[in-house]
């Protein structure tokens, strides 16, 4: 079982790499180092669900391990190939899922200053800069959606090595 965690993690890694990197080396040749609103939103979306993705795994990894440690006899039993692809699968959905809640609400703000994001990839806090009304509400809806996903993930994790 830990080796489909680890297999997911490594791949994971690969989605990281290749959400920010390709468009660094373009930037660099060209002169033009922009890139189109719906460009950068799928961007954004792709690396804050790896980073998702990556919380939860770590979560999963964690009971993974709790369960080896705390009860080695019934290891094979209580973390099956089932459970371990449920979590595995559990971890990318709900990654998803809060890139998506969290690109939504940038996405839905209007946009009328500068396009010129200084940076080799596109951020929600760059984005929200660029925002012609008050962003506060959303800043605060991704910080609690932010906070609670990875406040639960770090607090499961203490718990099972503790």
């Amino acid at each position: 079982p830990m080796y489909l965690f680890l297999s997911n993690l490594s791949l994971l890694d690969a989605c990281y790499i290749s959400v920010t990197v390709p468009k660094m080396p373009h930037d660099l040749v060209s002169e033009n180092g922009a890139i189109s609103f719906p460009g950068c939103f799928s961007q954004v979306c792709c690396l804050l669900s790896s980073v998702g993705v990556e919380f939860f795994l770590l979560t999963a990894m964690a009971y993974d391990r709790y369960v080896a440690i705390c009860n080695p006899l019934r290891y094979m039993m209580v973390m099956n190939h089932t459970v371990c692809t449920m979590l595995a699968t559990a971890s990318w959905l709900c990654g998803f899922f809060n890139s998506l809640i969290q690109t939504a609400l940038v996405w839905r703000l209007p946009f009328c200053r500068s396009n010129i994001i200084h940076h080799f990839f596109c951020d929600i806090p760059p984005l929200l800069v660029l925002a012609c009304t008050d962003t506060s509400p959303n800043e605060l809806a991704m910080l609690l959606v932010g906070g609670v996903v990875g406040f639960t993930c770090s607090l499961f994790t203490i718990v099972s090595y503790g």
